[in-house]
C-alpha cells in the first residue's frame, strides 16, 4: 500500500512539473512589469529582460545558456511626449500614438481637416499652401488614407507639401508599432481617437525621438541535451516589445509576447527534468517587433545547422481564450502539423487548429523561407486580442486559458518524435 501511495504521489508530481501554470504566470508578471519599460530598446529595457530570461533558463536547469549578439537601427521615444489640442492635453497611448518612424517636433500649429465627402486633392494642396493653413497638421480618417495613398504620400513629403504633420483618426484602443522604425522619416504621423474634435483650431506638440544606431541586442539560447544529438527540436518566442511612448508611458506586452516566452521557459524546465529523445533548443528572440531582426540574424548564424532541425515551433501571443488555435505551417512542417491535428482530435485541447497562410508576422518566417519544418501557434481573437500592441496589454488583462492546452499539445507531439 505504501509503495502504491509513493507511486501515485510521484506521478502527480511529474504531472505538476509538466505544466507549471504558477511559474508561467510568474514569468509573465515579471516581464510585463514596469522595471523593463515595455522591453523596448530605449533605456535598455529589452536587454534587461533578456538578461533576466537567461538567468531563468539557467535556474530551471538548462544545460547551456548563451547570448547571441546582433545590432539594429531603431527609432525610440523615451523623452518628452506632450500633445495638446486647443489647450487640452492628450494622454500618450490612450488619446494618441505615433508612427514608429516619426521625427521629433516642437511648436504650435494650425489644423486642417480633409473633406472626405467632397474629396478634391487639387483643392487640398492649394489650401495647405495658403497663408491660413501653411504648416498645419492634417486630420483625416486613417482608413480613408488607404484609398488615396498616393495623395497622402505627397502630403507626407516635405518637398511636395508644407504641412507639418498628420493626425489620423483610428479605432480604439490605439495601437503602436516598431516594424518600420529603422529610419526616421520627414514628418510625424499621429494616430488619434475617433472622437478627436471635429473643429479644433490648434495643436501644440513637444515630441522627442532618439534614434539608436547599431544598437546592441541579443537572442537568448538555452539548450537541454537529449539522448540523441544528430537532430534537434527548437522552440522559439520573442521577448522584446514596444518599449516607451514618452517618459511615463510604456507597453507591458503581457500577451505579446511575455506569454510565449514564459511558455518556452516552462517547457525548458520540464525537459530539464525529463530527458528528451533529441537535443532541444529554446530561443528567446529580441528584435521581433523591429521587423524580425533577431530571428533573421539567428537564421543566418545558427548555433547548429538548420538542416538538423526536425521541427521549429514558434509561440507568439498565447495568453488568450479563443477555443481555436491559430497556426501557420511551412511546406516542410506539414507532416508535423498532421501529427498535431491527430493529437488534438484525440484529446480535444482545442476546438480546431486553424491553419492559415504562411506570413512574415513572427519569428518562424525566416526559418520557413529557408526550408526548415516550422509550425507557428498563436491564440488570437479571444478577449485579450483587442489589447495587443496597446498600453492595456497588461498582466491584469492577460488570460491563461490556452497555456495548459498548448503545453500538453506540444508535450505529446515531442513524445511521438522518434
Amino acid at each position: 500500500m505504501k509503495k502504491l501511495l509513493l507511486f501515485v504521489l510521484a506521478a502527480f508530481a511529474v504531472q505538476l512539473g509538466a505544466q507549471d501554470l504558477g511559474h508561467y504566470k510568474k514569468i509573465i508578471k515579471e516581464l510585463s512589469s514596469e522595471k523593463y519599460q515595455g522591453r523596448g530598446y530605449a533605456e535598455d529595457g529589452a536587454n534587461k529582460a533578456g538578461r533576466w530570461i537567461a538567468k531563468e533558463f539557467a535556474k530551471v536547469g538548462a544545460d547551456e545558456v548563451i547570448q547571441q549578439p546582433f545590432t539594429l537601427n531603431i527609432n525610440t521615444f523615451p523623452g518628452k511626449m506632450d500633445v495638446a489640442v486647443d489647450g487640452k492635453k492628450l494622454v500618450p497611448g490612450v488619446d494618441f500614438t505615433l508612427r514608429e518612424f516619426n521625427p521629433g517636433l516642437k511648436g504650435e500649429f494650425g489644423i486642417y481637416y480633409i473633406d472626405t465627402l467632397n474629396y478634391n486633392p487639387d483643392k487640398i494642396f492649394a489650401d495647405l499652401e495658403s497663408p491660413q493653413y501653411k504648416g498645419a497638421f492634417v486630420v483625416c480618417d486613417f482608413m480613408f488614407t488607404y484609398k488615396h495613398s498616393a495623395d497622402f504620400r505627397r502630403i507626407a513629403s516635405k518637398e511636395q507639401c508644407s504641412c507639418s504633420g498628420m493626425l489620423y483618426t483610428w479605432e480604439t484602443p490605439l495601437k503602436f508599432y516598431k516594424a518600420y522604425g529603422e529610419k526616421v522619416r520627414e514628418k510625424p504621423i499621429l494616430w488619434v481617437r475617433p472622437d478627436f474634435p471635429k473643429d479644433a483650431r490648434t495643436i501644440k506638440v513637444n515630441m522627442e525621438n532618439e534614434f539608436l544606431e547599431n544598437y546592441g541586442c541579443f537572442n537568448v539560447i538555452a539548450k537541454v541535451e537529449g539522448r540523441r544529438h544528430d537532430s534537434c527540436l527548437v522552440f522559439t518566442a520573442h521577448y522584446d516589445h514596444l518599449g516607451k511612448l514618452g517618459k511615463k508611458t510604456y507597453y507591458p506586452g503581457a500577451h505579446d509576447n511575455a506569454s510565449g516566452t514564459a511558455a518556452i521557459i516552462t517547457l525548458a524546465a520540464h525537459y530539464a527534468k525529463n530527458t528528451p529523445e533529441y537535443d532541444m533548443y529554446f530561443i528567446a528572440f529580441s528584435g521581433e517587433d523591429a521587423n524580425l531582426r533577431g530571428s533573421e540574424w539567428y537564421a543566418e548564424h545558427p548555433v547548429v545547422p538548420l538542416s538538423q532541425i526536425k521541427y521549429l515551433i514558434n509561440l507568439d501571443m498565447i495568453a488568450d481564450n479563443n477555443p481555436m488555435l491559430y497556426c501557420e505551417v511551412s511546406k516542410e512542417g506539414m507532416p508535423g502539423f498532421g501529427l498535431f491535428e491527430k493529437i488534438n482530435a484525440e484529446k480535444g485541447y482545442f476546438k480546431a487548429l486553424d491553419r492559415q497562410e504562411l506570413a512574415d508576422n513572427s519569428d518562424h518566417y525566416p526559418f520557413a523561407v529557408r526550408n526548415v519544418p516550422c509550425i507557428f501557434f498563436m491564440n488570437e481573437h479571444g478577449d485579450a486580442y483587442k489589447y495587443y500592441h496597446t498600453v492595456h496589454d497588461t498582466w491584469e488583462n492577460a488570460i491563461f486559458n490556452s497555456y495548459e492546452p498548448v503545453f500538453n499539445l506540444i508535450k505529446e507531439f515531442v513524445e511521438k518524435q522518434r
